[in-house]
């Protein structure tokens, strides 16, 4: 156990590392730079500036200076935002992010659970059409075009729900979270149909079935939770997708998150703010994938054994 623990961790140290170096030279290839401005500063205070952030010197030196001081648990200082630490930056907008993402996950497991459920159990019937026409409708509309759909249906229709905005009113979280949770949604009841139909007609089931006990038990305590094993694989890149799918979202609905962060920094070429959230980004996906590991082992006991 300890090797394994030890091996993965290796594993996602090198990810990251690699995540944070390709990020890096990708960034720095691309035109313009940090002290790009509309009107071009003075050549003393532009010298002063880039002898300031050592962007004077090698790239490669660039790189080994940024690695050490990430491995203080320095982020460095942000280009755009002046007088911010990248870390502040991030401090600041992370709750956001996570809050959405938090609940759009809750209301994907929820909803394309049960979703998946009905189906699986009613598998031929009408609700069954249902779910897989509803299901692939929201695999196939991305983002960018459900959030102003929600924002002219409810919020300059109906009227009933704020089109934007991060006052401290909750039924401003409604439709990003709906717009983060309908693709996740979708797959998850795909999942766990596919999966529960096909546990359904397996050996354990049917005993259990041939015992007399009740349709409920059989379903919720011999059925379930081998099939919620795919679920469960799909949740680690789920939930830091709804984070990092959050930054067109967080743009569109005006919401002060880590993902504004990431698109301000990117067109402004804000070297430190980006590869900030990268690292961020990096280390929830990676994170998320050691606990989805962990999970397998609950869920069925022969990965456990093995």
């Amino acid at each position: 156990m300890i090797y394994f623990v030890v091996r993965r961790l290796a594993a996602a140290v090198v990810t990251l590392l690699v995540l944070l170096t390709l990020a890096l030279f990708l960034m720095r290839a691309a035109p313009g730079g940090p002290l790009d401005r509309e009107r071009s500063l003075p050549p003393g205070i532009e010298a002063a500036l880039v002898a300031q952030y050592r962007l004077d010197a090698p790239l490669w030196q660039q790189y080994l200076d940024y690695l050490g001081a990430v491995l203080r648990g320095d982020l460095g200082p942000s280009f755009q935002y002046e007088g911010y630490r990248v870390s502040e930056l991030i401090a600041a907008g992370l709750p956001v992010s996570l809050l959405l993402g938090a609940l759009a996950l809750v209301c994907s497991l929820l909803v394309g659970g049960c979703a998946g459920i009905i189906a699986a159990v009613r598998r031929g019937g009408v609700l069954d059409r249902i779910v897989s026409v509803t299901v692939l409708a929201g695999m196939s509309v991305p983002g960018f075009v459900v959030a102003p759909l929600l924002i002219l249906l409810f919020a300059l229709t109906l009227d009933v729900l704020p089109a934007g905005g991060w006052s401290g009113d909750a039924r401003e979280l409604v439709l990003p979270v709906i717009t983060l949770a309908l693709p996740q949604l979708a797959v998850v009841a795909r999942l766990l149909r596919a999966e529960l139909i096909e546990v359904l007609d397996s050996p354990h089931v049917l005993a259990a079935r041939g015992r007399g006990l009740p349709q409920w038990r059989v379903l919720l305590y011999h059925a379930l939770p081998p099939a919620l094993i795919p679920v469960i694989s799909y949740l680690g890149p789920a939930a830091a997708g709804l984070v990092t799918g959050s930054v067109v979202v967080e743009q569109i609905f005006g919401i002060p998150g880590i993902g504004r962060y990431f698109v301000q920094g990117a067109l402004n070429r804000d070297y430190t703010l980006v590869l900030g959230v990268v690292l961020l980004y990096g280390v929830l996906i990676v994170s998320s994938n050691l606990i989805v590991d962990a999970l397998y082992g609950v869920l069925d006991p022969r990965v456990r054994h093995a």
